[in-house]
């Protein structure tokens, strides 16, 4: 990999790092702290918040009746998630392992604290729970298939892609046989179960202090 790149990858790593204090900074005007990975706000906060807690009845009669009916097929999205949750689980518990990679942590990446939030109803925080859970699934797949995609295949493709994984920067030019064959072994150590992974090496916006 070239200077240069190492270069932009590090000032994207210190962007990231400045974004997470904004974030940090942007939360102390809330008012809460997290125990035990519940949310608490204080009392005065979480009374006001209270004040724009919408009825169970009030927020069906208001909602859209076509989102109402398209619902069951939103939730029916539930059981092939839980499915891939599993696989997931197996996947990784088995075949890490046996080629060292270092284990995706999976409560990194699903988390539920939105129904900590007292301005949310019983419906509000059970469609919460479930994006959560879903786009959360979605990025702990994320993180185990570049992890598998960095042992197996760390090439970069001919044609640009939108969004690459944090892992595919390091990845070999498209039709660099010469240092794919001297470098593999290079980016395999790095997944390594005593080495730390670039995004885990990364705290997350919301984590405590």
């Amino acid at each position: 990999m070239s200077q240069k790149i190492d270069d932009l990858i590090r000032k994207m790593q210190a962007l990231e790092e400045e974004l997470q204090v904004e974030y940090r900074k942007k939360r102390e005007q809330f008012d809460f702290i997290i125990q035990e990975k519940r949310v608490r706000f204080a009392a005065e906060i979480a009374l006001q918040q209270r004040r724009f807690k919408a009825g169970v009845f009030g927020y069906l009669r208001h909602a859209s009746i076509l989102n109402i009916l398209s619902a069951p097929i939103i939730y029916a999205g539930l059981a092939p998630v839980i499915l891939l949750d599993l696989f997931l689980w197996a996947y990784q518990g088995i075949c890490f392992p046996i080629y060292g990679i270092t284990k995706v942590k999976r409560s990194d990446y699903l988390v539920f604290d939105r129904t900590d939030l007292p301005y949310l109803n019983i419906i509000e925080k059970c469609n919460c729970f479930y994006c959560s859970y879903v786009n959360g699934l979605a990025a702990f797949l994320r993180e185990i298939a570049a992890r598998t995609e960095q042992y197996w295949c760390p090439i970069k493709h001919a044609r640009r892609i939108r969004d690459a994984h944090s892992h595919y920067p390091r990845f070999f030019e498209f039709g660099d046989a010469e240092t794919y064959e001297k470098g593999l072994q290079r980016l395999r150590e790095e997944l390594k179960e005593n080495q730390k992974s670039t995004r885990e090496s990364n705290k997350k916006p919301f984590d405590k202090e």
